[in-house]
């Protein structure tokens, strides 16, 4: 699969269409609870402190015609992760200052496909982001080249194929309309070298009806056999139809899964060549190791950060209620993004990333040691293995 990402100015009723606020007639209300969502601040209230920031920074009011908050559609896979999406916006941020504050990924769009009347999902991300220059307090400025980059950190970050840009793609595009217009070409020739045959045989003559004059001569009875003729035509037609439907379908379907087939044997062996250089290179392992274990402690960071958002006076409790908090997010976390529970023991273990973590919950108390025996994720972990 191919990926892209492009930043527009956000809509108006963004936050309704993103987090399904209101009903549409596209979506498949079934697959909505497939839907996952994260967000840092509401729009109004990001614009406001954009506003403010531009007035303080630059002594100027924002300009009307500016775009401080843009928002961008990427496409992605059925089983990409929020996990992959706040990596990307992690990349997005270090290398183009671009801030992500609204990520809500939709698994319930699509259509129903004409010929097969199958459901094509149409899985795809919004990214709602910060767009301010915070050294000039007015918007980023970004060159041809850094939407390019934009590009390639997206296909990096969700290990996908970067998009076709330009030309080249349109190109392409008319291709495969000369190429579809070839084949309808091809079918056409065939259904009238069929029905040619057809008026050549034997059979046909049977539709044919004859009657004798007065005189005693054979002759054909034109209505009779027009009308005869009619039937069968109409007839072969509604099949040739029916039949030239079915193989579009069928063709289409063969198509669709032989590049399925592709696509999954080039991510299998890029899977297998990425993990021979990890086991084979000790530095690329710790690198890998380590960047996958920053994007595990950012993902629970950025959930807890969330839930405080939604429910912000149920962290208002006890330390031993803080840390049952915690766990019940960890296992979220885990399930959604598909991440190991080992991963989670790993994170747990690091005194100064435990406190990073649990200095979310206000906890402002550093002489509190949280040992890794405190967090039930770790007891649960323990007694299962004992079992």
């Amino acid at each position: 699969m191919k990926t892209s990402i492009n930043f527009k100015a956000v809509k108006t009723d963004s936050e309704a269409h993103n987090f399904r606020r209101k009903t549409f007639d596209y979506i498949k209300k079934d697959l909505t609870v497939k839907n996952e969502y994260w967000v840092e601040n509401k729009i109004s209230d990001r614009l406001k402190s954009i506003e403010a920031y531009c007035k303080e920074k630059s002594g100027r009011k924002l300009q009307k015609n500016a775009m401080p908050i843009r928002e961008a559609v990427v496409v992605i896979k059925e089983n990409t992760t929020m996990q992959d999406l706040h990596r990307l916006a992690k990349r997005l941020e270090e290398e183009l200052r671009i801030k992500t504050f609204q990520i809500a990924i939709h698994k319930d769009e699509g259509h129903y496909d004409k010929d097969s009347k199958v459901w094509k999902p149409n899985y795809h991300a919004h990214l709602v982001a910060d767009w301010q220059d915070l050294e000039t307090g007015k918007t980023l400025k970004h060159q041809f080249f850094h939407y390019s980059k934009m590009q390639d950190i997206t296909a990096e970050c969700l290990e996908m194929e970067r998009g076709i840009s330009g030309s080249k793609g349109r190109l392409e595009a008319i291709e495969f309309k000369i190429q579809k217009k070839e084949n309808e070409l091809v079918l056409l020739n065939s259904k009238i070298a069929q029905m040619k045959a057809e008026l050549k045989s034997k059979k046909f003559t049977d539709l044919i009806v004859k009657e004798n004059d007065f005189l005693g001569f054979s002759r054909i009875k034109i209505d009779k056999t027009i009308e005869n003729y009619e039937r069968v035509f109409k007839s072969y037609n509604v099949e040739l139809l029916k039949n030239k439907e079915i193989l579009q379908s069928k063709t289409k379907i063969i198509t669709e899964l032989q590049q399925k087939n592709i696509n999954l044997n080039k991510e299998v062996s890029q899977l297998k060549n990425k993990l021979s250089s990890i086991l084979s290179n000790i530095a690329v392992y710790t690198r890998e190791k380590e960047t996958y274990f920053n994007s595990v402690k950012d993902t629970i960071i950025k959930s807890i950060q969330f839930e405080k958002f939604k429910q912000p006076k149920l962290f208002d409790t006890t330390k031993e209620k803080l840390i049952a908090i915690v766990d019940r997010i960890c296992k979220k976390v885990s399930e959604e993004n598909n991440i190991p529970f080992s991963s989670l023991e790993e994170i747990f273990k690091n005194p100064d990333i435990s406190l990073e973590i649990f200095s979310l919950l206000n906890i402002c108390d550093h002489r509190i040691q949280y040992n890794t025996e405190d967090i039930p994720v770790q007891q649960k972990r323990k007694k299962i293995k004992r079992s």
